[in-house]
């Protein structure tokens, strides 16, 4: 069972538990010692809820309370304690506190450990929403448990400071307030000692016999964590993040998405101010944080001390609420008067931090206004929001590069067809996208174009059915409808293989007025995936960028290609491709061969970046 655990950090935590004398006659008997552990502590604990009027009444005749045990941690913390920045750093972290946390329980080793597992896991979030590999689930799920089982631990100790700064304000508050009995003349009230305050004693009393609880179960977690796969995803996963540089617009919208949310609880809870409004927007308020700390470096440098102290107020807001209904629970005030005193030293401290946060987070100045406007928006926020499609299909495409030559053959094809006054679609069917205009459709076809094969990461096999279901699987970006993913999904699943019909299953799934438009970029998306006959091919990556032209010759379509060739084996498949956008467009299309005149244009405005 212990096995996970260094022996001398065992020896640490019997003596924090029991005593050096109890310890090293403990030590002798391996097979039981943790159960005996177990049950002297959870005796001890018994026995402090059944004597607590006995203990209180000691206190005050002046033996001392049951004070908070001050722990000094053998293994200290590095005087260099800077902690690095980026996924391997943070999962190397975990693995370093878990020693540290072993040997005792520490309060600030319990501290450091949860933090550096909140990171992790935080980041997976903010990564899985980019990349779809199971290995972040897993990440998150090892963490889980041992996160929870310090989670209450570290809440007793964080009970017991405030129980003890409280209790020392108090004294002071006590020495200058007056009361008057009747007609009587001002009486001083006496200074109340914390070490005699009842409420004091009562409170630590609970606390640290629950946190002699929570370090048996911690204890039993900790031991129970896997490092051995912790230290293999120590090294695999930080790979693959590092597909997506720190800072690029990717992470940009992923910050805005947590930007979003953490504002809207921002004001559910100034509208509703219940504790767990303030404390949902904590929580809400720590994600953006991570995010921009670990993929945002300069704006982390911008923002980073404003969001610790945003994070650090409300965090003592809830700790204040969870002591106060922790002590309401115990019972532990022995009058009216005690309990309005420290009801009123709670609601003090609470409504110093509130107004904190309301001082930098609301009106024309807050600091949710300058957040936002370093944020993508408008054509930028698209940009983005298709910048992350990109980067999901990558994850998933064997042969994104491909894909990438697809989608440019698709728009120059799109983009042809229009200029010839053959738009695949109407402006009155633009209702309902961002902006209302046909060109919405072009990020369509470019999105389904980019992502019509991510199917293939579950089998080569009608892969297209696969694709349709995984973007429909997809959380809409911002920046784009439901409606609009909801059609790129259609037009990757017909990319190839059965035609679509207006009565099938997948195009009954569109609005009507959209059925029509799926089948017209469906229409050219199956002919751009057929002229891009490198697929495959080794060298790939310094091929040129593929070269199109459209034009209108009476009633027919023609369509000149950089490197077709009518005695190529890609012919027949190009020839079999064009049939649903011939049928589409009511109009033959022919495929030929781009000259070589036309080809030196179209090279010459490539280096010129025309």
């Amino acid at each position: 069972m212990c096995s996970g655990i260094p022996s001398a950090a065992k020896a640490a935590i019997l003596q924090t538990f029991c005593g050096s004398a109890e310890a090293e006659a403990l030590s002798r008997r391996p097979k039981n010692l943790f159960r005996e552990l177990r049950d002297t502590t959870l005796e001890e604990s018994a026995q402090r809820g059944d004597n607590g009027s006995r203990q209180l009444k000691e206190s005050q005749l002046g033996a001392g309370p049951i004070l908070k045990p001050s722990l000094k941690p053998v293994n200290p913390k590095p005087a260099n304690s800077k902690p690095k920045l980026g996924l391997r750093a943070w999962m190397e972290r975990v693995l370093m506190e878990c020693d540290r946390a072993a040997i005792g329980f520490d309060a600030d080793a319990v501290h450091d450990l949860r933090v550096a597992l909140r990171r992790c896991r935080s980041l997976a979030d903010g990564l899985m929403a980019i990349d779809p590999d199971s290995s972040w689930k897993d990440m998150k799920k090892a963490g889980k448990r041992l996160f929870q089982a310090l989670g209450e631990l570290r809440d007793m100790q964080v009970m017991a400071e405030w129980i003890e700064k409280l209790g020392d304000a108090g004294a002071g508050d006590a020495a200058s307030r007056v009361s008057t009995e009747g007609r009587g003349d001002p009486a001083v009230v006496p200074a109340i000692d914390p070490a005699t305050d009842p409420v004091v004693v009562r409170l630590l009393n609970r606390v640290h016999a629950r946190e002699a609880e929570c370090k048996q179960h911690a204890f039993k977690d900790l031991n129970q964590f896997d490092r051995k796969q912790w230290r293999q995803w120590t090294r695999t996963l930080p790979r693959r993040a590092a597909r997506v540089r720190p800072g690029s617009v990717v992470y940009l919208h992923l910050a805005l998405e947590k930007w979003s949310a953490a504002y809207d609880l921002h004001k559910h809870a100034l509208r509703t101010r219940s504790q767990v409004a303030w404390h949902e927007l904590r929580i809400g308020i720590k994600r953006f944080r991570y995010t921009v700390e670990n993929f945002l470096p300069r704006q982390h440098a911008l923002w980073g001390d404003d969001l610790k102290e945003l994070q650090d107020l409300l965090g003592e807001v809830h700790d204040l609420d969870v002591l106060w209904a922790m002590a309401v629970e115990a019972q532990a005030f022995p009058d009216v008067a005690s309990r309005d005193r420290w009801h009123e030293k709670v609601n003090a401290e609470r409504a110093k931090r509130i107004e904190r946060y309301r001082g930098k987070m609301v009106g024309r100045q807050s600091l949710w206004r300058a957040w936002r406007a370093e944020l993508p928006s408008g054509p930028r926020l698209r940009a983005a929001a298709m910048s992350r499609l990109r980067v999901w299909a990558g994850y998933l495409d064997p042969d994104i590069a491909h894909s990438e030559r697809v989608a440019q053959l698709a728009l120059l094809l799109y983009d042809g067809l229009k200029d010839a006054g053959l738009g695949l679609t109407k402006p009155e069917a633009s209702g309902g996208v961002p902006g209302g205009v046909p060109g919405d459709w072009r990020a369509v076809l470019q999105a389904a174009a980019l992502m019509r094969d991510v199917g293939k990461a579950k089998g080569a096999e009608n892969h297209q059915k696969y694709s349709y279901r995984m973007i429909r699987g997809l959380a809409r970006p911002l920046g784009w409808s439901g409606r609009e993913l909801k059609l790129a999904a259609v037009v990757a699943r017909y990319h190839r293989g059965a035609l679509p019909r207006p009565q099938g299953k997948f195009m009954q799934m569109l609005e009507l007025a959209d059925r029509p438009i799926a089948m017209g970029l469906a229409g050219v998306l199956r002919l751009a995936n057929a002229l891009e006959t490198r697929h495959g091919r080794v060298g790939n990556e310094n091929a040129s960028a593929p070269q199109l032209e459209v034009s209108l010759q009476d009633r027919l379509v023609m369509v000149r290609a950089a490197g077709y060739s009518a005695m190529d084996r890609s012919a027949e498949d190009i020839a079999a491709a064009r049939h649903l956008l011939e049928t589409v467009l009511r109009r033959p299309v022919l495929v030929r061969g781009l000259r070589a005149a036309s080809r030196k244009k179209h090279l010459a405005s490539a280096g010129s970046g025309e």
